[in-house]
């Protein structure tokens, strides 16, 4: 049996440790859209009139996407301290280099590794409209860019969500590939999430992500005491 002691040491540890939030520590659909104005942008689309037909038809591929496409996602919090070879990331084999993400996580305590995909079958789609169109491809290929970063941004209020439970503010997410932070680091980012595990997430020889609609990003959980640092 428990003394008081112990028990009050697991009352306290539990009242530390907040309950986890949708997507933490296991994977979730994303209610997300295609977001149309983005997918034009993505088009190379900066305002000029467009043609009915080709409006239609990248309504008709984002209702596509939107209806065969099911993005997912998880992400899970790790302390994370300054290291001799950059972040360490704590409980992982990940360590984030350079310069960009040291900025970026300064001040602090812990940060929240994401990953989100639109799923395998998300390549077989985008293959299948390209071969019967090579407008239609492009047009599909857009709307499902502007459909995972839609979806990113749904997982990132969950990510949010959980730096309030833990009395932080989170800073914007980072992406590998931005500023200094090598892709490289793709590897030990998705053994961390168990990514191929939960989201089928996978990496070629030049570590890109597969399915290339994939999104993995950083967001830092910034003491609010320690803003100015």
């Amino acid at each position: 049996m428990a003394s008081l002691g112990d028990t009050g040491r697991e009352g306290a540890a539990a009242r530390r440790a907040p309950a986890p939030v949708v997507g933490e520590g296991r994977p979730c659909a994303l209610a997300a859209s295609v977001k149309r104005r983005e997918a034009w942008a993505f088009l190379g689309h900066r305002g000029q009139s467009v043609d009915d037909r080709l409006a239609a038809r990248l309504e008709e591929a984002a209702a596509l996407c939107e209806r065969e496409l099911a993005p997912r996602g998880i992400f899970r919090v790790f302390p994370v301290r300054p290291g001799a070879g950059g972040v360490v990331v704590a409980g992982t084999n990940l360590v984030l280099p350079g310069e960009s993400i040291a900025r970026h996580l300064r001040g602090c305590a812990y940060a929240a590794l994401m990953a989100v995909t639109l799923g395998p079958s998300s390549e077989m789609v985008l293959r299948r409209e390209a071969a019967v169109s090579a407008t239609g491809g492009m047009l599909a290929d857009a709307c499902a860019s502007s459909f995972v970063e839609q979806a990113a941004g749904v997982l990132n209020e969950f990510v949010d969500e959980a730096a309030a439970r833990r009395g932080c503010e989170p800073t914007w997410r980072f992406s590998p590939g931005y500023g200094d932070l090598p892709l490289s680091v793709q590897g030990p980012f998705l053994e961390a999430l168990d990514g191929g595990r939960a989201l089928g997430i996978a990496l070629t020889a030049a570590n890109m992500l597969v399915p290339s609609k994939s999104i993995t990003a950083i967001v830092g959980f910034r003491d609010p005491a320690r803003r100015g640092e």
